[in-house]
């Protein structure tokens, strides 16, 4: 494989600045929903594809918060996720009776995500929202069910193409990459 990665993307959807600005953006708007909150939320990152969404986001939450990660999977080396999600790596902390802000990548399908809210819910959560990088409305399979007062947080709408960067792969790689970017078909084909 070709060492300069960049070159394997057909077009850049949205450039580091754009994307440092959107996630500052949707930091304010949690640090003014949750600030009052009693007791600080806990930020839930969905391994591996939000961990730099959930890096710079948290950075940026101005409140006491706790982090956790859960890892749920669904596409195995595919590009089209298979719809049948088991959790691989489940969280470390008790989350029974707090406030969860589940930190993912993209949603696509919403199976993942409907997978996780039901066993955030299962386990006691007192409210489930849902924070998205990216948001895939037209591939969604499933209706997203938040918990108690929930809300759900996205960062841009995402058109139907195979993104990668910003923590999203394909077959593990391009993750590093610091922008979102289409990548080139010949690549996954």
């Amino acid at each position: 494989m070709s060492m300069s990665l960049d070159s394997h993307i057909e077009k850049v959807l949205w450039t580091q600045d754009q994307i440092l600005d959107r996630v500052a953006q949707i930091a304010s708007q949690i640090t003014l929903d949750f600030k009052a909150a009693p007791d600080p939320p806990l930020f839930v990152g969905v391994a591996n594809g939000a961990f730099l969404f959930l890096a710079d986001l948290v950075k940026r939450v101005q409140f006491p918060l706790f982090v956790d990660l859960v890892r749920a999977q669904s596409y195995g080396s595919d590009t089209l996720s298979n719809g049948a999600p088991s959790i691989s790596l489940d969280l470390k902390l008790d989350v029974k009776g707090k406030h969860v802000i589940l930190v993912e990548d993209i949603v696509d399908t919403g199976c993942t995500l409907s997978c996780l809210i039901e066993h955030l819910e299962a386990k006691g959560v007192s409210s489930v929202s849902i924070c998205a990088f990216l948001d895939k409305p037209t591939r969604r399979k499933v209706h997203i069910k938040l918990v108690g007062d929930g809300k759900f947080y996205k960062g841009f709408e995402c058109p139907d193409y195979f993104v990668v960067g910003y923590g999203m792969d394909f077959a593990e790689l391009y993750r590093n990459l610091p922008y979102i970017g289409v990548l080139k078909s010949e690549f996954y084909k």
